[in-house]
Parts: C-alpha cells; structure tokens; sequence
C-alpha cells in the first residue's frame, strides 16, 4: 500500500504542469504523505508486529515440551514394565538387577513429573493470555489505523482543495491554448497600457516634409487617425511637388560636391527606421551597439519554444534586430535579457519601452 501510494503522488506530480496553480505545494503534501506512512509502518512493526511475533515463538515451544514429555513417559513405562517382569515369582530373583532396575524407574518417573507438572502450569497460563494479548494488539493497531486516515484525511482534503481551485481558473480561460501570433486579451493595471496600443512611427520628418506615416491602430478611432494623416501627408506631397515645377533648373555647377559616405548612412539609417517600428517614448541613445531601445516586462511569459524568452514582471529586455530580417513576425520582437543575456524571440503587447 506505501509502495502504491508513493507511485500514485509521483505520477500526479510529474503530470502536474509547472505553471498550474498549487504546483510548488503538490510536492510538499506528497512528502508530507510520505512521512505519515512512515510512521504508520514503524508503529504497526513495533508496536503490533514484534510482540505477536513473541507470542508466537512460544508455541514450538510448548510443542517440543508436549513431545518430550510423551518420550519420558515412554521411558517411565518401559522401566516399570522391566522392574515388573524381574519380581515375578517364576524366575529366579537377582537383587542385583532388581535394584537398578528400581533405580531407573525412580530416575524416570522424576523426570516424567517434573515436564509433566511444567506442562500443566505453562498450558493454562499460555491458553488464557490469548485474550489480553489480542486485546492489547488490536487496540494499538486500530489506534495507529486511526490516527494515520485521520492525517491522510487532512492532506487529501488540501488535495482537494487544490484541483479544485485549478478547475475555477481553467473555467476562467486562465490555462486555454491560444493560437500563435493572436492576440492575448489582457486587463489594464493603472496607467499600464499594453504595447500593441502604442503608437510606432517608421520614418522622420526631415525639412518640413514628411516621408511617410505608419501606426498599429488596434480600434476604429486609430482608423479614422490614420485616414486624416494620410490625406494631409498626400495633400503636402502635392504641394512639394508644385514647388519642385516652379524652381528654377540649376546648372551641374551650382551643385555642392556631397560625400558618399554621407548619402550611404543616410540610406542605411532610413532603411533601418523602414524595417523596425521604433515605438513612441523608446530612448534610442546611450544605448550599446546593436541596440535599438529597451523595454520593461508588465506581464509575465513562459516561452514556449525554445527560440523563446521567459521573463518575469520588471525584467528588462534590450531589443536588437533580426538575424534574418525575413524571419521577422508582426506582434514579436527579437530581444536580448538584461538579467541573464538570454536571446529571442518575446510577444510585443507584454513589454511596455522605456
């Protein structure tokens, strides 16, 4: 039963998930099980086990002394029988034989009376101890009986309460499989709002133009913001063309000689702010080479492959780019962990930028 029982908690241990709720109880209450068999084990092999062995040991006892006491009075029988046939009136009497043979036959008889009369006191005595005995047995046996359901009671009622709370927040949606790349359905914690409702913006505003407009617009009221951005910017455009109708041609003369350096980073730079949203409020300076700002965790995450990060709340996360920017996925980011300078992959709308 101990064996079986040790079996059972192992394997609802190892099938209880590490994000579960009351998995860092479940092995408490089994070693705490454990303990409770133990001592209900050692109680039942000192306390019952040991003394009906005692009690037992007696009676091969007693047997060999009920075997030997039928062997004396054999011998008891044999010497009288020999005395007897050497006092017969027939034969010729020899004192001589007739005093040994008087001299083992009161050897034997001792011996015959002294087992027989042991016999007579231990059989009694032993026959009418069974009903102590048993008494005083069963009752520390039901006693530890008792005492060890009544802690297995208290642990599996914990049990119980257990798998019970698991089930209200499965029923809550707490532990429901998502798709990948959908979206979670958080709750707002104060002034926390979560990333995927920040605002990004890929391009610059360079000499009053500007070159292009993106945000993630998550409700209707983002839609209508990104239509009025879009017909201003077109409407800027048509005017910046205009202008460009009315200036007058220059001559290759009046040109100033440009580095190509220059003309390469600017390019690179706007390719860069093209391929990464930087989000509204990220720092961008000061920061190590590679790094395109930093985020702080508001909720926690348990990756859930290994090119994944787990962190908790609070943890800090650098954001760098792609690898393989053609691997890059909408609503994910690739991330380095201040804490542990773990690298990968990390879900947006759990980070808020700093």
């Amino acid at each position: 039963m101990q064996a079986a029982s040790k079996s059972l908690m192992d394997t609802m241990t190892e099938m209880y998930e590490q994000n579960w709720a009351g998995c860092e109880q479940l092995p408490v209450k089994t070693q705490v099980l454990e303990m409770v068999w133990d001592d209900f084990c050692h109680k039942l092999n000192d306390q019952v086990g040991v003394p009906i062995a005692t009690y037992l040991s007696q009676f091969p006892e007693i047997r060999n002394k009920i075997a030997k006491r039928g062997r004396k009075l054999v011998d008891y029988d044999k010497c009288r029988h020999n005395l007897q046939s050497l006092q017969q009136p027939s034969r010729k009497r020899e004192e001589m034989k007739i005093g040994k043979a008087k001299e083992r036959l009161d050897e034997a008889r001792k011996l015959y009376e002294v087992i027989n009369n042991e016999l007579h006191d231990e059989l009694p005595a032993l026959y009418d101890s069974r009903i102590s005995f048993l008494v005083t047995n069963l009752q520390t046996m039901f006693t530890s009986e008792n005492q060890f359901h009544h802690e297995n009671a208290k642990i599996y009622n914990q049990l119980t309460e257990l798998v019970e709370n698991l089930a209200l927040e499965n029923q809550k949606g707490k532990y429901r499989t998502r798709k990948p790349g959908s979206p979670l359905i958080l709750k707002n914690e104060g002034d926390t709002r979560p990333y995927e409702e920040i605002e990004f913006k890929k391009s610059r505003v360079s000499n009053g133009e500007i070159l292009s407009s993106n945000t993630l617009p998550r409700t209707e009221h983002k839609m209508r913001e990104i239509n009025l951005t879009v017909a201003q910017t077109n409407a800027m455009n048509a005017d910046s063309s205009m202008d460009q109708l009315r200036m007058p041609v220059k001559n290759e003369k009046d040109y100033e000689p440009v580095e190509m350096s220059d003309t390469l980073d600017s390019k690179d730079s706007q390719k860069m702010d093209e391929l990464y949203d930087i989000p509204v409020g990220a720092t961008t300076t000061d920061l190590p080479a590679g790094v395109l700002y930093r985020v702080r965790a508001t909720y926690k995450y348990t990756g859930e492959d290994v090119d994944e990060l787990c962190f908790e709340i609070g943890d800090i996360i650098r954001v760098v780019e792609y690898d393989d920017p053609e691997e890059q996925e909408e609503g994910w980011l690739m991330g380095i962990k201040e804490s542990t300078g773990e690298k990968g992959l990390f879900p947006a709308n759990f980070t808020r930028p700093i």
